[in-house]
């Protein structure tokens, strides 16, 4: 799509080209990323308030240095969860492996931090503005809509990251979070387990997000995608950290079916329906 299209809404014609392949789409459902989609933040000063914030509550049970490496060693064994057990089931037992931590005590500290100092990190954090207003304009179509984050988050830390987003009291049908889920993003799992969750097939479904490795890649098992640039005015470098951690492989992915800023996602929704 063109440059312009992150200033401008895309044209009747350019959101019509899908329905040239002979297929008929019946959309059900549209899935949305949060963060670079939804929210916007830089990500080294996001980690740099966010990890001593969490280490306070452990302070007593682990030496603050060695905090943050098994903190990282937990989420990335959860990003590698086989779908056996919840991601929050995955992530403390790899957090405790090794020490005498009883599972619930350590679980309950996580979730003192999020209802509480996690407030502190809503300052770094912004919003487009107007994604309750697109969002609102899905589900008035009886679209269901879906908060399809990276469930590596308890659903407290995922409610207050929506409602910095605006969206606290939207009716989601699904928000992924880590104890709802047993797959992260990008392995397909876990979009077919989203898919499973809401009771719709892949193709019925419309993906919204920033990042190809992460969002678009659900493609590869034919759900359309729509591929944001919000983020583009926001951020040089939208979080690179978690991209080097994660990985970025974009290999085999196609490119997205829409192309443009959060504002026009209602316009390709509505290409979609008729």
């Amino acid at each position: 799509m063109q440059q312009g299209l992150q200033e401008q809404s895309i044209s009747h014609l350019e959101l019509k080209t899908l329905q040239f392949t002979g297929f008929v789409y019946m959309l059900k459902a549209v899935l949305f990323d949060l963060d670079n989609t939804l929210i916007f933040y830089d990500e080294l000063k996001f980690a740099a308030m966010f990890f001593p914030g969490v280490a306070v509550h452990f302070a007593d049970l682990i030496p603050e240095g060695k905090f943050a490496e098994r903190l990282m060693a937990a989420t990335l064994t959860a990003h590698k969860n086989d779908g056996s057990v919840t991601n929050r089931e995955l992530f403390v037992s790899e957090f405790i492996r090794g020490t005498n931590l009883i599972p619930a005590e350590v679980w309950q500290r996580f979730q003192q931090y999020y209802d509480g100092d996690f407030d502190n990190v809503k300052q770094l954090v912004h919003a487009p503005g107007n994604a309750r207003q697109v969002l609102e304009s899905i589900h008035d179509r009886n679209l269901k809509v879906v908060i399809a984050t990276n469930p590596i988050l308890p659903f407290n830390a995922q409610l207050k990251r929506l409602s910095w987003a605006g969206l606290d009291g939207f009716p989601f049908d699904l928000v992924t979070h880590i104890e709802n889920m047993s797959f992260c993003k990008p392995q397909l799992g876990y979009y077919r387990q989203v898919c499973d969750l809401i009771g719709e097939k892949p193709e019925n479904c419309l993906m919204v997000g920033d990042d190809p490795a992460n969002d678009m890649v659900v493609a590869k098992i034919g759900m359309k995608t729509f591929q944001t640039v919000d983020s583009l005015k926001h951020s040089e470098k939208p979080l690179e950290f978690s991209k080097q951690v994660i990985g970025n492989d974009t290999d085999g992915i196609p490119p997205a079916d829409f192309e443009g800023p959060l504002a026009c996602v209602t316009e390709a929704v509505e290409s979609l329906l008729y």
